[in-house]
């Protein structure tokens, strides 16, 4: 029998590619055994190992006898990701269902911490122009900031970014190591005492009517601020508004759940069409990592900060200064992060709720950050 085809095949693998195979097994390591955003960094590992294969069916490939022929990959990244950005924008459906704003609600003063909280975002623009990257990369790169894996795969891939693999994987990555790169950050610029400081939980009643009105509100504020976020800030408060309508449960549910696994099942195999070894191995893909995390660092520093110079004009209605860091949009690990911070310096120190209130705003800032990027970039060289 004949195994020259096979020999063929693997001769025909390159470094690079090899590289590529090691990515995807890292990656599906850190979901399977280190429980990393599992149900996206799996299939994206997976779908990574599935390109690079040498003629892979996945992608689209060219040949003599056939012509073009369509892989499955590729053209769910064409259709999904590339003509309409449908799968990201679809998965905030999901998120925006699985959102409870009433604590913010009760608390308006956090929003400002979520706003807060995307500077980073800004800070590493510059950093990544200064580096050498053209604008529309950097704005890309710098979503990264937002810690929200699909503002980051919607921006680079609306800015046409030349490196949109890199930052998927930054994005999902340190979402996963929040619990990591969070306390870090953090204990960069507070003292024990700081973290230790109480916040007594005093929750106002929020009404139906209230929880009803402000996605509503939000969306038509949002879209007269930054036009372009009227997608991304949209879907993710009308996946709210089912939630909170009181008459579509079931459906809600089915966002929260059934929707939401689906569309991120899709998102990370079909991302992985970004990673073929040619434009996944370089310098470059270094680069947007270290900035990436920059990014992340100077997101939960500013928020801290902001939350101290806060304070000294709100002396009798003092944040503890870690919530700010909580104003990512890394729902709800950011918060889980602050309140074990909090009960190590004191064990009587209960931050959760407040640390939850910062993270929704968040979620609303991220969006409106990624839709203000897009509004500024898209027609910048």
């Amino acid at each position: 029998m004949d195994f020259s085809f096979l020999v063929s095949g693997i001769l025909s693998i390159t470094w690079q590619q090899a590289v590529m195979y090691v990515v995807g097994a890292v990656l599906i390591y850190l979901a399977i055994e280190k429980g990393f955003e599992p149900s996206l960094l799996m299939p994206m590992g997976f779908g990574a190992i599935l390109v690079n294969l040498p003629l892979s069916g996945v992608i689209n490939q060219t040949s003599e006898a056939l012509g073009e022929t369509a892989g499955i990959i590729e053209w769910l990244f064409e259709i999904g990701i590339e003509a309409s950005e449908a799968m990201p924008i679809l998965l905030f459906i999901g998120i925006g269902a699985m959102i409870d704003f009433g604590p913010l609600l009760s608390n308006p003063k956090l929003f400002l911490c979520g706003a807060a909280a995307q500077a980073g975002i800004f800070l590493t623009i510059i950093i990544a122009v200064v580096l050498g990257f053209d604008l529309k990369d950097a704005a890309s790169i710098g979503i990264i900031g937002a810690a929200d894996g699909p503002t980051s795969i919607l921006v680079s891939q609306t800015l046409g970014s030349n490196y949109i693999g890199a930052i998927a994987v930054a994005a999902y990555s340190y979402m996963a190591l929040v619990p990591i790169i969070q306390p870090f950050a953090i204990k960069l610029v507070t003292t024990k005492k700081e973290r230790a400081m109480r916040m007594p939980y005093k929750p106002q009643g929020v009404t139906r009517r209230m929880r009803i009105l402000f996605p509503i509100v939000v969306s038509v504020i949002a879209g007269l601020v930054a036009p372009s976020s009227v997608a991304l800030v949209g879907f993710l408060m009308f996946g709210n508004l089912i939630r909170e309508c009181g008459v579509l449960e079931s459906l809600s549910k089915t966002a929260q759940n059934d929707l939401a696994n689906l569309i991120t099942l899709l998102l990370g195999i079909t991302i992985a069409a970004s990673m073929k070894a040619d434009q996944f191995v370089q310098p470059a893909t270094i680069m947007i990592m270290c900035l990436g995390l920059v990014a992340f660092v100077l997101d939960s520093m500013v928020g801290v900060i902001f939350v101290k110079i806060l304070n000294i004009f709100t002396p009798h209605n003092k944040i503890n200064p870690m919530v700010g860091a909580a104003g990512i949009s890394a729902f709800p690990m950011s918060s889980r992060v602050i309140e074990k911070l909090g009960q190590e310096a004191d064990p009587q120190n209960h931050l959760l709720m407040h640390a939850a209130a910062a993270n929704v705003s968040g979620q609303i800032a991220s969006v409106v950050a990624g839709g203000v990027v897009l509004q500024f970039f898209a027609n910048m060289g």
